[in-house]
């Protein structure tokens, strides 16, 4: 396969034969001269996690419902042993339980499977740019569910962890929810970046988790961001 040296390298991994083949007309096809290859595709999580090893690629396309080895499982397995591959989750409109614990797993985001190739395109560049994919209309639907759904009780030891991030560590949680940057963080509440950084860091260690997609998806877990709180 002649592949630019800059391309993009892409994997997909869905148990739908009509998805990894309409993402790869998508991508060998529309997506023509703007930088991606995509290098092979996979129908579980299992044949992903070792097409991954044989191929690495840098954004893999990763759906959650899969027979066997399912994506929740093999993000785990990606993000212990290749945490430098970026893994987009694709979902659909009734999977906001399953997309977050994908977020929590180590997903850098998620990707709505009837989206647009423009979207499509924007997302994997993003991914590859260690960006945050947190698309705002999904983000205000889970944030609305979470209003209006109450949350199991949790053990005291819980209950503590919930309650221990600071009235500032909560304004720059809700800020890496609304997609902010660093730099905007800092401008919009007056504080310096390094600032910032130690915040967010506060919050990862508190939360036990080690990316901001991770800690929105404990933040929206715990309920500490609803449409309320935005």
């Amino acid at each position: 396969m002649n592949e630019k040296q800059d391309d993009i390298r892409v994997v997909v991994v869905d148990d739908h034969l009509v998805v990894r083949e309409g993402l790869r007309m998508l991508l060998e096809i529309a997506g023509k001269g703007k930088g991606f290859t995509m290098l092979g595709d996979a129908a579980d999580g299992a044949t992903a996690v070792h097409v991954i090893e044989e191929l690495q690629p840098d954004v893999v396309l990763m759906d959650l419902r899969m027979p066997g080895m399912d994506g929740l499982e093999a993000i785990t397995r990606i993000r212990e042993r290749w945490s430098h591959i970026a893994v987009v989750i694709l979902t659909t409109y009734n999977e906001d339980d399953l997309m977050l614990r994908g977020l929590r797993a180590g997903a850098c985001g998620y990707l709505l499977k009837d989206t647009d190739r423009e979207t499509l395109f924007h997302a994997i560049r993003a991914a590859a740019r260690g960006d945050m994919l947190l698309q705002p209309e999904v983000m205000a639907r889970i944030l609305a569910r979470t209003t209006d759904t109450p949350h199991p009780a949790s053990s005291d030891a819980e209950a503590d962890k919930d309650s221990i991030l600071t009235e500032r560590e909560l304004e720059v949680l809700q800020a890496v929810a609304r997609g902010e940057r660093s730099k905007e963080i800092a401008s919009r509440l007056g504080i310096s970046l390094r600032t910032v950084s130690s915040h967010i860091t506060s919050i990862y260690t508190k939360f036990g988790v080690d990316s901001r997609v991770s800690a929105v998806a404990a933040g929206i877990e715990r309920g500490l961001l609803s449409r309320d709180r935005e």
